[in-house]
């Protein structure tokens, strides 16, 4: 049993590092598949922009610590403001619906990508998640235990965890740290149209 425990916190801890490159493999298969349409695209496309504007919303209240890739940890505040007074983890919420535009937009192999993509995604960011929830119990004690009570994961509650108006950090600000992850969005958003564009 013990065994089985370190190998599943090892697990997590390697899902956190790299989680930024374990969805290429998902992305060339979507690329490779791709049979896309005029609908699928701009209905994709729409979803992988929403996905983006919540993850720069998110990145706006949460700052340059969403981009680490060394241990998981806790800052000095628990952020409850912003798209975090709604769901605990935006960040993840975008990633998801950025790559489930790409999947409509690609209509590559469908409905079956889609099924993949909601397994694969449940495994990575379940332990993922399951690894900072661990920290961020032990950092902020009963705090954290109040926030992970009210707010959910995954599935945004309509009304507010505590309203706050905390401001969000300046809009180039944001943009300066997303940029890797939007100009990679915008890439693959790019790659998609060009396989419709040349395959027609």
């Amino acid at each position: 049993m013990i065994f089985i425990k370190f190998s599943s916190m090892d697990l997590r801890k390697t899902f956190f590092k790299y989680r930024s490159y374990t969805p290429i493999p998902l992305l060339l298969a979507i690329l490779i598949e791709a049979d896309p349409s005029p609908a699928s695209l701009i209905g994709g496309f729409i979803i992988t922009c929403l996905g983006e504007s919540l993850r720069l919303w998110a990145v706006g209240h949460a700052g340059g610590a969403t981009r680490t890739t060394g241990e998981a940890g806790a800052g000095a505040e628990l952020i409850t403001h912003g798209p975090f007074a709604h769901v605990r983890n935006p960040l993840y919420l975008g990633n998801f619906m950025i790559a489930l535009g790409f999947c409509l937009m690609a209509a590559a192999w469908m409905p079956w990508m889609l099924l993949v993509l909601i397994a694969l995604f449940g495994v990575q960011y379940g332990l993922i998640v399951s690894l900072e929830e661990e920290h961020l119990r032990k950092h902020f004690g009963h705090i954290y235990e109040d926030y992970l009570a009210q707010v959910p994961r995954f599935l945004p509650r309509f009304r507010p965890f505590r309203p706050q108006h905390v401001p969000a950090m300046p809009l180039t600000r944001a943009l300066k740290i997303e940029k890797d992850t939007l100009l990679s969005t915008l890439l693959i958003a790019l790659a998609i149209f060009l396989r419709w564009k040349f395959a027609t």
